[in-house]
């Protein structure tokens, strides 16, 4: 008879059992290991293991040793326990199968199903370290009163950061997590002294002592039950070692950069005497959303560029002159260690109209960051739903919330009335200010095409080109961003009122001229050449060097043998007599001093020339870009080491005799110091005080669900034009760079970053196209690793077909 027990971690001795470090060996051999050793934060399982190549010579011996371990009547889990399986270089999580619920009249069958994952069931070759004769399967009793279970890491996995990172659901159910369910998600710096969550206390206090025994960074998989005295017990399920792409980070070196972090968010959070407001938070997507437009890790040439021509100064002159307090001089977005941020209390400050009184500004401004803390889905969502900045049909609904926050009813009226007469004279058919904006565009363009024919050299029309993209090109969009915004409120403001459907808003949205409808048009009008001289400098990554243009490499982007396919007519929006007569009545009773067609028309234009203008100064930025890639060729720098520059050395070098090589190496050197800390910092969406960035819950986002269809199909997320068609896309954020996607015939899209009312939004909506913009990390992540999914827009939901 062939022996089949407990196999022993045989290379773990007793003397570094006596030394308190183990060492890692297959899943069977770690686990038995802990389960001797005795653990005081959890308890392991009783196991009984064996090998591939044991079964094969004795299933019966196999079979009899299970049962004299744990009887017929347990319900068992059978699991992989492979050579290659938990290493130091490569984990294989989940590459081989494991059985849950296993009956022991169907132990033989399940075992057989797990050795066969390991792809090969003969035993020749035997000098073969991965031989599968040589791997083991682990057989455990079936956990009982599971009321939450999850992962947990000593590190970032990605970064290498001594961050410790849990993830968990509450049930039964201990595959949730590692199968791809979102659950919770809690991650602290190793040092941190902010107490963790109630329900993973001890798994944090676990996941020291595996470190501690270990002496490296660990993955663990837990689960708690419930036990007979109403208390609670961790479990250890597996310990592996977690492998990582860098070097790990000092827990010294990751506490000093936090403690900078912390102290700058404490000096921020205090009251200002220029801000009305008594503190403040800080988001990744409110207001100019940097999560959405250069992403969450920038690198120094996209943050620095973002700021220089729209987050600094140009949003806040803008904003003034559209009616609204004066936030000069403040800048919106500020960054820790390369992480950027908006600074809400500067951000709510601007959407209050000029001319209401400075102690009804405090009281809206401290109004709305406790609603925003209340209700922190809304983060990428400030202007719906949590600020009010115009006068909409469904205003005095609206605010009626604001009476049970100490708001008095002459507050709510000198609210009201401020906003109205804002609203009038920026939606002013003759005088309002959007008309003028627009007309800016055209001088954009004729600097542009002076500049381009001027014999100026690089660094001069860098410089040109972006004091004229402040001037003639941000400024103006900052302006019809604000007119789009406001487009769309008052828009669903009469859907709110009961005037216009659900329908009727789809088909208005439909039957919008933008960019994106325009490009998919000309993709198969215009000839190629036509086509990249329209559309070429458009880029997935707006202010991303290292993103190629669509007329660098067009055949990355597009498939020139496509032919077009077939699309549905864009709708015809048309009001009704009686919507029109019902609008009349309401813009007479509301007293907005405009007509219903000059209402229609701003509505129409507002949301049009918000993506036009954009199409029009992402022009001259693209062209900064291939700039200064070509100065970076001139001094023999590549441009994946122009992306580590700050934009402000291309200012230095024109307005001094300086040497640029010395002073661009200098500051590409600064930059990659700067940018591998930006990479080992981790912070939460919406910070809401300092301990925030010692520990966080990672937040499940509100997404925006476009159109109201239904669509079931394949997804896709390396965005790979040959793979597209048909399939659910995901990308990142809702950059318009990536236009081209809708020249073909995709199912639907996803982005982790985005607001309702962003390009990608807007373009879906106009298009027809399913999708769900704004989903957070944790939802897109789930997603994504899905192969198949089905988007219910209608009901709001996403639901996991395979």
């Amino acid at each position: 008879m062939i022996k089949a027990d407990i196999l022993p971690p045989t290379i773990i001795t007793e003397t570094a059992i006596s030394l308190s470090k183990l060492y890692f060996s297959t899943k069977a051999g770690t686990l038995r290991c802990l389960y001797e050793f005795g653990l005081k934060y959890a308890k392991v399982l009783p196991q009984y293991s064996f090998s591939v190549k044991q079964w094969r010579e004795s299933a019966d011996s196999c079979l009899s040793g299970i049962e004299r371990s744990f009887g017929k009547a347990s319900l068992l889990i059978v699991r992989s326990s492979a050579i290659g399986e938990d290493g130091q270089n490569k984990s294989n999580a989940g590459a081989y199968l494991s059985l849950t619920n296993v009956q022991f009249d169907q132990l033989d069958h399940g075992i057989e199903k797990v050795i066969a994952s390991y792809d090969n069931h003969h035993c020749e070759s035997h000098h073969r370290k991965n031989h599968s004769c040589d791997n083991q399967v682990l057989v455990q009793p079936m956990l009982k009163n599971v009321i939450r279970s999850g992962v947990a890491f000593s590190h970032d996995p990605k970064t290498a950061s001594p961050y410790h990172i849990y993830n968990w659901s509450d049930g039964e159910d201990t595959t949730m997590v590692t199968g791809g369910g979102v659950g919770h998600t809690w991650q602290s710096a190793a040092c941190s002294s902010v107490p963790p969550p109630r329900e993973i206390a001890q798994v944090c206090s676990l996941v020291d002592e595996l470190t501690n025994l270990f002496q490296q960074p660990i993955d663990i998989e837990f689960a708690v039950s419930r036990t007979e005295t109403g208390g609670e017990q961790v479990w250890l399920l597996q310990a592996r070692p977690l492998v990582m792409p860098k070097r790990v980070e000092s827990e010294r070196t990751q506490t000093d950069r936090i403690q900078l972090i912390s102290e700058k968010i404490s000096q921020g959070m205090k009251p200002h005497p220029f801000l009305k407001g008594k503190s403040t938070i800080y988001g990744i997507m409110p207001d100019w959303n940097p999560a959405e437009i250069i992403g969450i890790r920038p690198k120094p040439l996209s943050l620095s560029l973002y700021k220089e021509v729209i987050t600094d100064s140009i949003w806040a002159y803008q904003r003034h002159n559209y009616g609204y307090r004066n936030l000069r001089s403040f800048p919106l977005l500020i960054d820790y260690f390369g992480l950027p941020y908006i600074d809400v209390r500067v951000s709510f400050n601007s959407f209050i109209p000029a001319g209401l009184s400075d102690s009804l500004a405090e009281k809206l401004v401290d109004y709305y960051i406790e609603k925003l803390m209340g209700e922190p889905r809304h983060h990428d969502k400030v202007e719906f739903e949590i600020v009010h900045s115009c006068y909409t049909f469904d205003l005095h609904d609206r605010i009626q919330e604001l009476k049970d926050f100490g708001f008095r009813h002459t507050d709510l009226d000198d609210l009201v009335n401020s906003l109205k007469g804002l609203t009038n004279r920026i939606i002013d058919p003759h005088k309002g200010l959007w008309k003028k904006d627009a007309a800016k565009l055209d001088s954009l363009k004729q600097r542009r095409a002076r500049l381009a024919a001027s014999d100026l050299d690089t660094i001069e029309r860098i410089y040109w080109l972006l004091e004229d993209v402040k001037r003639y090109g941000t400024l103006p969009f900052a302006g019809l961003a604000r007119a789009g915004f406001m487009a769309v409120q008052i828009l669903r403001s009469l859907v709110a009122v009961g005037v216009l459907a659900d329908r009727d808003f789809d088909c208005f949205m439909g039957s919008l001229h933008t960019v994106s409808g325009q490009l998919s048009r000309d993709r198969f009008t215009l000839g190629k050449n036509q086509f990249l001289a329209k559309y070429g400098h458009l880029r997935p990554g707006t202010y991303d060097i290292l993103s190629p243009r669509y007329d660098e490499t067009p055949d990355a982007y597009f498939d020139w043998s496509q032919k077009a396919h077939r699309s549905s007519d864009s709708p015809v929006f048309s009001l009704t007599l009686d919507q029109m007569k019902t609008i009349f009545r309401l813009m007479d009773t509301h007293d907005l001093s405009h007509d219903v067609v000059g209402l229609f028309d701003f509505i129409k234009s507002g949301i049009e020339l918000r993506e036009w203008s954009k199409f029009e100064f992402t022009r001259s930025i693209s062209d900064v870009l291939q700039l200064i890639k070509h100065y970076g060729q001139l001094l023999d720098i590549s441009e994946e080491d122009m992306a580590f520059c700050d934009i402000s050395a291309f200012g230095k070098i024109f307005s001094s005799s300086i040497e640029p090589r010395k002073l661009l190496l200098n500051e590409i050197e600064q930059g990659k110091t700067r940018y591998e800390e930006t990479m080992r910092t981790a912070l939460p969406p919406l910070i809401t005080r300092p301990e925030d960035a010692w520990s966080f819950y990672w937040p499940e986002s509100t997404p925006s669900f476009i159109t109201g269809k239904t669509v079931l199909a394949s997804t896709e997320t390396e965005v790979n034009p040959s793979q597209i068609n048909g399939k659910i896309v995901f990308i990142p954020n809702a950059d318009p760079g990536y236009d081209w996607l809708f020249t073909y015939p995709i199912a639907g899209l996803i982005t982790a970053w985005g607001g309702m009312n962003s390009h990608m939004a807007i373009r879906a909506g106009e298009l027809g196209i399913p999708a769900v913009i704004g989903s957070g990390q944790p939802l897109f992540h789930k997603w994504s690793h899905a192969k198949k999914i089905c988007l219910y827009c209608a009901e709001g939901r996403v639901e996991i077909i395979a």
